[in-house]
């Protein structure tokens, strides 16, 4: 998730460089920001003598972009949401992992092993999972926060204090959630009203940012900011008044997957670091950075014990569902496209 401009700079230089990446012993790793502890990647390269190469980005749509622009053949591996990772299968962007090519496999929890988006873990294996809603700075506001109103139709002591995070396909799930509709409407006056609502709600909204999304809760430039979870939890540690709300309407709910993509130029490498991150320990040590839960069984001896124990990770009675960013046809998501890019403007 960094600059995104960053992020197009460093994709070209490893395009650029990408035939001296090939030799084996490299791994070219696209990822979020701060999403890896790098303790991590010097211990997968002690291990296994493969120099990581990492660059960020800081929504899956950059991320997808970014890989059509010319990052397919460049990286090994990526790290995609759920729904990110069937548009990326049905777009001929990922590599087939084969039977056997993957010793740890069995290490996958059941209730992640044959998920919709990647049918039998074919080119993936499950990262981490948590939620997307918004975090709120109590000593700013003390009502009810357990409505998506917070975002979209904000008190007058919370608007023009409202971050947004710079990703799509959150942003327009959430909003869906918001009016009760289809995430996939092909509904005109559903439509209309969801788009004349954000262009409402954009009134209130001080800055569109992810990589900045803990840190303007942190500083107080922001006291509403659309964030995920573990980031929330993160936030609260360094300011104990920002709280994680679930919205009595619902939330988004997510699973990161690490992919290996067609053409990895060390297609070796990329199976031995996924086999890594199947070790229990190894996804653990993920755990306990990013503050989310993994796909892994046999992960409870090496997360830190106030992990599952954390507010953000426990919804309240009054929550409303979890729900998944859902795959659009083609037709319907350029009329989503659209309505997302006037309200960039």
């Amino acid at each position: 998730m960094k600059n995104m401009m960053k992020s197009g700079v460093a994709a070209l230089a490893l395009t650029i460089g990408a035939n001296a990446a090939t030799a084996e012993g490299e791994l070219v790793l696209y990822h979020w920001f701060e999403y890896m502890p790098q303790e991590l990647l010097d211990k997968f390269t002690a291990e296994t003598g493969i120099t990581v190469t990492m660059d960020t980005y800081d929504s899956n749509e950059a991320m997808l972009a970014s890989l059509k622009a010319g990052g397919i053949g460049t990286y090994d591996v990526s790290v995609p949401g759920d729904y990110m990772v069937a548009i990326m299968a049905s777009e001929g962007m990922l590599d087939t992992i084969a039977e056997g090519e993957l010793k740890n496999k069995g290490n996958i929890s059941p209730d992640w092993a044959d998920p919709s988006f990647d049918p039998g873990r074919a080119s993936s294996i499950p990262y981490q999972w948590g939620s997307t809603s918004f975090a709120v700075n109590r000593d700013a506001y003390d009502g009810d926060i357990q409505t998506t109103d917070i975002l979209f139709n904000p008190p007058a002591e919370l608007q023009g204090r409202i971050n947004v995070l710079d990703s799509q396909g959150e942003v327009m799930a959430l909003a869906a959630i918001h009016m009760g509709i289809p995430q996939c409407s092909t509904d005109r006056e559903q439509l209309k009203a969801l788009n004349a609502m954000l262009q409402g709600a954009k009134q209130h909204w001080a800055s569109f940012n992810s990589d900045t999304a803990k840190e303007v809760l942190v500083s107080g430039d922001a006291d509403v900011g659309m964030i995920y979870d573990g980031f929330a939890a993160k936030a609260r540690q360094e300011k104990a008044s920002v709280e994680y709300a679930f919205p009595t309407q619902g939330y988004v709910a997510w699973m990161d997957s690490v992919v290996l993509l067609k053409d990895a130029p060390n297609r070796e490498s990329a199976l031995k670091f996924m086999d890594f991150l199947l070790e229990p320990e190894n996804i653990a040590a993920v755990s306990n950075f990013a503050r989310y839960n993994n796909g892994l069984t046999g992960t409870s001896e090496f997360l830190d014990p106030n992990l599952l124990a954390q507010p953000e990770n426990n919804p309240p009675e009054t929550a409303g569902p979890g729900v998944f960013i859902e795959v659009c046809d083609e037709q319907t998501q350029a009329v989503y496209d659209k309505i997302w890019t006037e309200l960039k403007k």
